[in-house]
């Protein structure tokens, strides 16, 4: 099996008080707290775990589309027009975000459900020994390494949130307020989540999906990352802090040399052997054909699957993002002039372009997902008069992979999503090290990136306008600090883009402002819809705190600046 069992069991306590002798006995079919820690049983905590990981729904997913991407310049966020799912259509615009949004309501609670679920294996690890349990410090940091992939997501989604372990009884969650720690407290309890779980992990599993030392390095360079960019309460970036810059270094150290590039960007992206490939540091697991009804399947991208092919056709690639991967004579993005003119689909060889335009866009003309079988047209798009005619292709299959599930009216596909893959490692290092001042030593990281980039046509026999170079310091740039730092932010753009970090990393430069403002001053000469589009600085970098969970504390958790 591609990966572990996700077994979730319901497991039932009873406990009766009574003065009549025979209650104090235990019942049968009740079970004590005694009779659930067991060597046989424990493993149902830790499965009930990671299932998690993928109990998530299509209006609050776990891949952070509408979050990461139509929240940024990336991707419009699609449908039948901008009422289908109209509280993504508010983030798409920087206008109405409201902390009654159900959206993110939902998105909390059940990140918190994985929180706890993490909280109670660890709990019931605890009560048992090495002896009758040998697993047990391996299992202990499993469950560390979960707990800190939900609070990360819950940190850049929403900033200030509570923090509850194990060690805390479930009567005291009432007293603890989203600001008990200060927000480089709260980086620094996620840090330690993944440094404990970096220590006892082993550097491979038996069974897929698991989580292994790499992975825990790879997320603790990513935690302290987004710490090294110091905010003010009004979450204005104030500068960088050197010593997390080292511990990124640190960590990546742990990382580089463990795992591998792929020979071609497109198998990141492709189901079956390809799944948990060299590339992959921690994947989602997904199955079909398992036993269950419909199987496991990514319910976080089953609506960007075209109209022509199913349903529903969100998760647009915007038309900015496609005209950055517009190279230059000299085979390098053209910063300054990118938007300058768009990259027409009905004239593709008008422009020379980055190969990995197409192995992220799907665009009229051009088979999808590289099978000649299926010649995506403009008669597949919903609604092209408000999005466009382009698709994303990451997250989406070959409509006859096997992997592929009709659950009306939806179909969703088995596809592994990869969490934190090789690529993001290495421009993580490379960011940290220009930060540092040292851009000279990410030069060869982010050429090792382009490298690949530019042995990434194998799979594109139907297109030939590929111009690709490597960054050649005083032959075709100048490799100050801030060319490098151009050059770095724009690699995680083509790199990693529609994967759910493009807004997150903006946020972490502090640069939302100023890049969200120029693309909607540009998208409202060719979209209707982008008219009121605006983003309100010192606002709208977090989402607010859901309005429920502010009732639920009876107004212990405080709201986010001006929501």
């Amino acid at each position: 099996m591609k990966q572990i069992a996700y077994i979730i069991g319901f497991l039932v306590l009873g406990v009766f008080t009574s003065c009549s002798d025979f209650l104090e006995n235990n019942p049968r079919g009740v079970l004590s707290e005694e009779d659930i820690v067991t060597p046989e049983s424990i493993e149902g905590f830790m499965n009930a775990a990671y299932a998690q990981l993928g109990n998530d729904h299509y209006d609050s997913p776990y891949s952070l589309w509408p979050f990461g991407n139509v929240r940024s310049d990336d991707a419009y966020k699609g449908g039948s027009g901008t009422n289908d799912i109209q509280n993504f259509h508010f983030f798409e615009v920087s206008n109405n975000i409201r902390p009654d949004f159900g959206e993110l309501d939902n998105f909390w609670y059940i990140s918190y459900v994985g929180v706890s679920r993490a909280n109670k294996a660890l709990k019931a690890l605890e009560q048992i020994s090495e002896s009758e349990y040998p697993l047990k410090k391996r299992r202990m940091a499993e469950m560390r390494f979960l707990r800190g992939h939900f609070y990360f997501m819950l940190k850049i989604m929403f900033r200030s949130v509570p923090y509850i372990t194990e060690e805390i009884p479930v009567e005291d969650y009432k007293n603890i307020s989203n600001k008990e720690f200060s927000n480089v407290e709260l980086w620094n309890k996620i840090a330690e989540d993944f440094q404990a779980a970096a220590n006892d992990l082993p550097e491979t599993q038996p069974q897929v999906g698991r989580a292994t030392q790499k992975a825990a390095y790879a997320y603790l360079a990513k935690t302290r990352l987004y710490q090294a960019y110091t905010q003010d309460e009004t979450y204005t970036v104030t500068g960088t802090n050197t010593q997390h810059l080292e511990e990124v270094i640190a960590a990546t150290d742990k990382v580089i040399g463990k795992a591998n590039l792929e020979p071609d960007f497109a198998n990141n992206f492709l189901p079956g052997t390809f799944e948990n490939g060299p590339e992959s540091i921690f994947a989602i697991q997904f199955s079909d054909n398992d036993g269950t009804l419909y199987g496991r399947l990514n319910f976080s991208d089953v609506l960007s699957t075209p109209q022509g092919l199913g349903c529903c056709d969100f998760h647009k690639p915007s038309q900015n993002l496609v005209n950055a991967f517009k190279t230059g004579a000299n085979g390098l993005p053209e910063f300054d002039t990118y938007n300058d003119e768009d990259f027409d689909y009905k004239n593709i060889d008008a422009n020379t372009v980055d190969p990995r335009l197409y192995h992220t866009v799907a665009m009229p003309g051009l088979p999808y997902k590289y099978d000649p079988e299926f010649l995506y047209v403009e008669a597949w798009v919903r609604s092209p008069g408000t999005y466009g005619y382009y698709a994303s292709l990451k997250e989406n299959v070959a409509p006859n992979c096997s992997c592929v599930v009709n659950i009306d009216p939806f179909y969703g596909n088995s596809k592994n999503r990869i969490q934190i893959r090789y690529a993001d490692v290495i421009l993580m290092r490379a960011e940290a090290l220009i930060e540092l001042g040292r851009q000279s030593e990410a030069l060869p990281l982010i050429n090792e990136i382009r490298e690949r980039a530019a042995q990434s046509t194998g799979r594109l026999p139907y297109v030939t306008n590929f111009k690709i170079n490597t960054y050649v310091d005083g032959t075709n740039c100048n490799w100050t600090q801030e060319f490098a730092r151009k050059a770095l932010r724009w690699e995680r753009r083509l790199e990693l883009a529609m994967e759910g970090s493009r807004f997150f990393d903006l946020v972490r430069w502090g640069v939302t402002e100023e890049v969200m403002n120029a693309f909607y001053a540009e998208e409202k000469t060719k979209r209707s819809y982008y008219q009121d589009a605006f983003f309100d600085a010192n606002k709208e970098e977090y989402c607010p705190i859901p309005l429920k969970q502010i009732n639920f504390s009876q107004g212990l958790y405080k709201q986010n600046l001006d929501y």
